[in-house]
């Protein structure tokens, strides 16, 4: 077994991997100061409603959350009886009647493509095409291509190593004397292979899709897992999950709507066992949706090119509470993400 997969950093690379996190969140507020002059229309309906100002701009529901998450924790916006509200800073700086407007500032990027798409995005709720490319597709179609699912998982899987040590050594005393763990939508098998590393009593499967499955196990077997970590190749919604006393859905999740992220809940306590750990592994938002500002960052790249966000602990909980899951707090790792889990009753 590799040695590397129990070492853990002495430092946090949040302040790196931010620049990355935050790539597409000018574009967003581009699109929202520029073009729809939002700042401006809130100040005339002040403690105006989620539903009105949707109906207003013709936004669908995803991205007007994100988008209002994003607004709240720059500071541009706060909610109150569920009704939003200017603050001085947007009435000062982001408002069309004011001297010190800043929407200028904004002009040079209001044409670019991930800009536009964002336009497009706010309206129909559904995703565009990857990182912008021409004829592109989104995240989901690109990841059936083997050249881009390659890439992808490499860029995933480097920072996985860190995550993942950071995820296995927190959970420890919660995975003592569990035996058969699943990781579903897995990747490159990283967060499992570092379990594995910590726990020598564990066995279980990856389960992904191909092309990604093949990486998984070419990665597994560089970390001599091989024989007690296997490969399912599957379909994560369509298939059945082999039974396990852990699940994990690291990352899994953010990439899908609400409806797909109740189904793959839904899954999980089918395939758990009573008493079962289900592992969810995430950057997460506040409860009240406040913050914090990397993660509202993060959320709006995710609306753009997938079919999700990032979520609240209070959003995942009321879904496991569905499935009579007994859920616990959320707890912060590494680099802006965390986790919570939640035992099958």
């Amino acid at each position: 077994m590799n040695s590397f997969l129990t070492q853990q950093p002495a430092t946090d690379p949040a302040q790196i991997l931010r620049y990355r996190d935050r790539q597409y969140a000018a574009e967003l507020l581009a699109a929202a100061i520029v073009h729809l002059d939002l700042f401006s229309w809130l100040k005339e309906n002040a403690g105006v409603s989620t539903e009105a100002l949707r109906a207003h701009f013709d936004f669908a529901a995803r991205p007007t959350d994100v988008l209002l998450t994003l607004c709240r924790a720059n500071g541009f916006i706060v909610t109150q009886d569920a009704g939003h509200t200017l603050t001085p800073l947007a009435e000062e700086f982001l408002c069309g009647d004011s001297p010190w407007n800043l929407r200028p500032y904004y002009t040079p990027i209001q044409d670019t493509q991930i800009t536009q798409d964002f336009l497009t995005v706010l309206r129909t709720g559904k995703p565009a095409n990857w990182q912008a490319q021409e004829d592109g597709s989104d995240w989901h179609a690109s990841m059936l291509d083997e050249d881009f699912a390659r890439g992808f998982t490499e860029l995933m899987n480097c920072r996985g190593h860190a995550f993942g040590q950071r995820l296995a050594a927190a959970l420890e005393p919660q995975l003592v004397g569990k035996k058969r763990l699943l990781d579903v939508g897995g990747g490159s098998g990283i967060y499992a292979s570092t379990m594995f590393a910590a726990q020598s009593q564990l066995t279980g499967a990856v389960l992904e899709q191909p092309p990604v499955e093949a990486i998984a196990r070419e990665e597994i077997a560089k970390h001599g897992l091989q024989d007690r970590l296997e490969v399912i190749s599957a379909d994560m919604f369509e298939s059945i999950w082999p039974t396990c006393d852990v699940l994990l859905l690291s990352n899994v999740l953010h990439d899908w709507d609400f409806p797909e992220v109740r189904t793959l809940c839904a899954k999980a306590a089918e395939a758990l066992e009573p008493s079962g750990l289900l592992i969810i592994h995430e950057a997460f938002i506040h409860d009240d949706k406040t913050g914090p500002l990397p993660v509202a960052e993060y959320s709006a790249l995710l609306m753009n090119i997938c079919q999700g966000k990032c979520y609240t602990p209070a959003e995942y909980g009321g879904v496991l509470a569905e499935f009579s899951f007994n859920v616990g707090p959320y707890v912060d790792t590494i680099a802006d993400r965390g986790y919570m889990t939640a035992v099958k009753c």
